[in-house]
């Protein structure tokens, strides 16, 4: 007869949450007086709400970050694995992107004019996820946002087909879940929505054929706006044959498909859409592409193409929600085609994917070692550990899994001993300049940090 497996003590969680509280407070009091003096004007003290969800009374000030590593303002050294979120991911201020923006600085910011820049880029894509045609934006969610107005344009339909416990940035359409009746609605929280989701959206879980079917079978949606795996509710892993599916569905009900692999890029340099050889309508990227200078971009088929060229006027072309002033701006250009060229290369990931394997291994041993009932999931670059003994196959069980106070205590005691992971889940991500000592020091710290929550160190 086997052990049962442990369940968290909440009495000690709370203790040692309250210890890792203080020793936080005690080791950074430069943070504390810049996050004292940044609530007069911040709110939270943040120049971005988000920022208020790191573990510990106040967020760490940054002082310099390099490669795979930051040093905050009190002077402490610590292995990010967080890389903003996969803004970073490339690693920090990637040396052939910081010298081809600076040298732009000089030639000119933005101009609403093209740079040559821009026609490396979009071959260099065109190779990288075998889209013929490209468009630029500052953030991928504007790249959605513009995919979608497109799909609706294109088809005269309004409804878009989202998964649950999705993420595609702000975009509205993709703030709304399932509720226990399978009905669509609003995501809980979801602030200031412009209309009711279940106006714009309709939700299906991960890997449920025959619900997508079922949503499309009304004839009225535009366009299935997918991540080929879910990534924001922990990594939801696509059951075999499921992305196909998607494929085939969109083409026998006439919608266009939209894959964003902002996120899913982890899994090597043409994202899962170029390593499973899937063929969606749209490709929709940004963060990772520019080093960390802000961009994003949509790429599309020759046959999407033509249908928008032959159906959008020159004269109103400015007026109809599509592009910005500062889209493909020179500075963004070159970030990019520097990063693309020389940093996000097939080497980069022959040494990042192994080490998130090496990640993955070490989080598994100290789950077996402690009897806990959770699990990894790889994906490329990227491993995440979440709160369930199994993989879940979509949304609804992964959030039903999460568990927020277990999650802010383990997130803290690692920023205590100088590791960073991203505060919105249990995500770790390899960067190029990530190494093996970086990846030892977290299972070391792991494996403690659990021994002592189960009573055993």
């Amino acid at each position: 007869m086997t052990d049962p497996e442990p369940a968290v003590d909440r009495t000690r969680l709370a203790e040692l949450y309250e210890r890792e509280r203080d020793s936080f407070r005690q080791a950074r009091p430069r943070s504390a007086a810049l996050a004292e003096q940044s609530r007069r004007h911040m709110p939270g003290g943040v120049p971005m709400s988000w920022m208020v969800k790191w573990p510990g009374d106040f967020p760490v000030f940054v002082e310099r970050a390099g490669g795979a590593h930051f040093t905050c303002v009190d002077g402490i050294d610590h292995v990010d694995l967080c890389l903003g979120d996969t803004g970073a991911m490339m690693g920090h201020s990637p040396a052939p992107t910081v010298a081809a923006v600076t040298a732009q600085l000089s030639r000119g910011i933005t101009t609403m004019l093209p740079t040559q820049d821009a026609i490396a880029v979009s071959a260099g894509l065109t190779e990288r996820f075998g889209l013929p045609f490209w468009q630029y934006t500052l953030t991928a969610t504007d790249a959605n946002r513009h995919a979608i107005r497109y799909a609706r344009h294109l088809t005269g339909r309004r409804k878009i087909v989202v998964h649950d416990y999705c993420y595609h940035g702000s975009v509205d359409e993709a703030f709304a879940t399932l509720d226990d009746d399978g009905l669509t609605g609003d995501r809980r929280n979801n602030i200031g929505p412009p209309v009711p989701t279940s106006d714009t959206t309709r939700v299906v879980e991960f890997n449920d054929v025959e619900g997508l079917e079922k949503a499309l079978a009304e004839g009225d949606v535009a366009a299935i706006l997918v991540e080929p795996a879910l990534t924001n509710i922990g990594i939801v892993l696509p059951e075999p044959g499921y992305n196909e599916a998607v494929r085939d569905l969109a083409t026998r009900h006439g919608v266009i498909l939209i894959n964003d692999e902002t996120h899913t890029i982890c899994a090597g340099p043409g994202g899962i859409t170029r390593r499973d050889d899937l063929h969606p309508d749209f490709l929709v990227i940004g963060k990772s592409i520019g080093g960390g200078v802000p961009c994003g971009t949509f790429g599309f088929t020759a046959e999407v193409a033509d249908r928008i060229a032959r159906s959008v006027e020159l004269e109103d072309i400015d007026v109809g929600g599509i592009g910005g002033t500062l889209a493909g701006n020179g500075l963004s250009m070159a970030a990019m085609q520097a990063t693309l060229e020389q940093v996000m290369t097939q080497a980069a990931f022959e040494h990042m994917i192994p080490l998130a394997d090496a990640w993955a291994d070490g989080v598994q041993a100290a789950i077996d070692a402690t009897g806990a009932p959770w699990h990894v999931t790889r994906l490329g670059a990227r491993a995440e550990y979440a709160f369930s003994p199994e993989q879940p196959r979509n949304g609804r069980l992964a959030a039903e899994a999460d568990d927020f106070a277990l999650q802010q205590y383990l997130h803290l005691h690692a920023l205590n001993r100088g590791i960073l992971l991203t505060p919105f889940h249990n995500m770790a991500l390899m960067s190029p300049a990530t190494t093996a000592a970086d990846v030892e020091a977290h299972t070391r710290m792991f494996a403690a940090c659990l021994d002592e929550l189960f009573g055993r160190g």
